[in-house]
């Protein structure tokens, strides 16, 4: 998928800005970790937004194929032509190409980018007669993978992190720098000032609860906007607070569920 990189929304509170754009000028691809929710895509779609490029991005699963990579044939008006997946596109146009959560991709899709991310910057296309596509000058990869306890992770293998030579961590801001990022999506007064720390209070403790495998889900800088936009609409603390964090513990059963709940009750009184 082609992004339109202009709308992103990021505040740069740990400076990552300055050491990707020396790793950009360096031709040092980047990958980026961290659990989800801690600005991960913001960041890339920023950055590209920064230097005027376009941004591909592709977000893996076990669904991901090869064909969503370097493309498949296809049969048009009656001939056999060929359309070309996210990566030969970025290669082209020597955009930026954004692989999300890379962890979760398969043996077989890895192996196949491994060739284009080489020093040789370049892929041979088996699925168009052997065609050789080399990156244009200043293409660029950023990559990002969650920690192992996401579902559906698992260990990059060594020739893959290799490729990414520079490696940033995000984590969840702190809570004063968390609310500066609230503010930039919400615009709420001195009156729900308390109510946003007690709901930054109980994330940071979800959080804290998941990391420690206590809990199933960690819930992420979207969800305390979620919250400030609740309360900005007149929803209570309390019921904004079950419906952003609490409810979706549900699924993993009442004992999850209930442990939230008791969480907020002593929180919003």
């Amino acid at each position: 998928m082609t992004i339109d990189p202009s709308d992103s929304n990021y505040f740069d509170w740990n400076n990552s800005f300055s050491v990707i754009k020396k790793a950009y000028d360096s031709s040092l691809f980047v990958l980026i970790i961290g659990p989800k929710g801690t600005g991960k895509t913001s960041l890339v779609r920023k950055f590209a937004s920064e230097i005027g490029k376009t941004l591909y991005s592709i977000n893996f699963s076990l669904r991901t194929r090869e064909s969503h990579l370097v493309g498949t044939k296809t049969m048009n008006q009656g001939e056999v032509t060929f359309v070309e997946g996210i990566l030969i596109k970025s290669m082209r146009d020597g955009g930026i190409l954004y692989l999300d959560e890379l962890n979760a991709a398969e043996a077989d899709v890895l192996l196949r980018l491994d060739e284009a991310l080489d020093d040789r910057r370049q892929i041979v296309l088996k699925e168009a007669e052997g065609q050789v596509i080399k990156a244009v000058e200043n293409w660029f990869v950023f990559a990002t993978i969650n920690p192992l306890s996401h579902e559906g992770t698992k260990e990059l293998p060594p020739q893959i992190l290799s490729r990414f030579p520079v490696r940033l961590r995000l984590e969840y801001p702190p809570k004063e720098i968390e609310k500066q990022i609230i503010k930039q999506h919400v615009d709420f007064d001195a009156s729900n000032e308390n109510e946003i720390d007690n709901a930054l209070k109980l994330a940071n403790s979800l959080r804290e609860a998941a990391s420690l495998e206590e809990l199933y889900y960690s819930p992420s800088i979207r969800e305390s906007i979620a919250f400030a936009k609740l309360l900005r609409n007149q929803v209570s603390p309390k019921k904004a607070a079950e419906v952003v964090y609490a409810n979706v513990y549900d699924q993993w059963g009442e004992v999850e569920f209930r442990k939230v709940m008791d969480m907020i009750t002593s929180i919003f009184v």
